[in-house]
């Protein structure tokens, strides 16, 4: 299950059934492919929560046999648009939607100031770089050394921060 909060917290960004609030509301906008639909739940959190492919099209599929979305097939991709009975389903359950979105941008006071907020997003992009699949194992020695030594001082400083901060 996503996580996020400050220093020491552990926030529930969504809960058990909740991301199809916030997919049906992106596409209620226009119609999307999933991995359209996955950059936009990045985009809308600052990348704080970045949604899986493995989250995405099972919801996807459920919401299409439930009624919600139609799918149409154009340039090789399957695109999903709202339904009227997924406008309805989104009318009905505004006040989730709304606090969906509002988690999503960070609305909560527990999520810090917007310096945390920033720094919650480098953090993102770091994990971004390390998952992406990139050939790390495939380093030249010494550029790996570098990589390493500059994650270890990275780590350090930001160790003394929270210490010095936490006492």
């Amino acid at each position: 299950m996503p996580r996020w909060g400050g220093p020491g917290r552990r926030e529930r960004l969504f809960e058990k059934g909740e991301l199809k609030y916030l997919f049906l509301d992106i596409l209620r906008d226009k119609p999307r492919h999933g991995y359209d639909l996955i950059r936009a739940v990045d985009e809308l959190s600052e990348g704080r929560y970045t949604a899986s492919p493995g989250a995405v099209y099972p919801i996807l599929q459920m919401m299409e046999d439930q009624g919600y979305v139609a799918a149409s097939h154009a340039d090789g991709r399957k695109t999903y648009a709202v339904t009227p009975a997924g406008e309805a389903f989104l009318d009905e359950n505004r006040a989730t939607v709304e606090e969906v979105r509002r988690r999503m941008r960070g609305g909560h006071d527990h999520h810090g100031p917007e310096d945390w907020v920033a720094a919650a997003h480098e953090l993102a992009r770091f994990g971004h770089i390390f998952g992406r699949g990139r050939p790390f194992k495939h380093l030249r020695p010494e550029a790996a050394r570098r990589v390493a030594a500059i994650l270890a001082r990275a780590r350090g400083e930001i160790e003394a921060i929270l210490a010095s901060e936490l006492d």
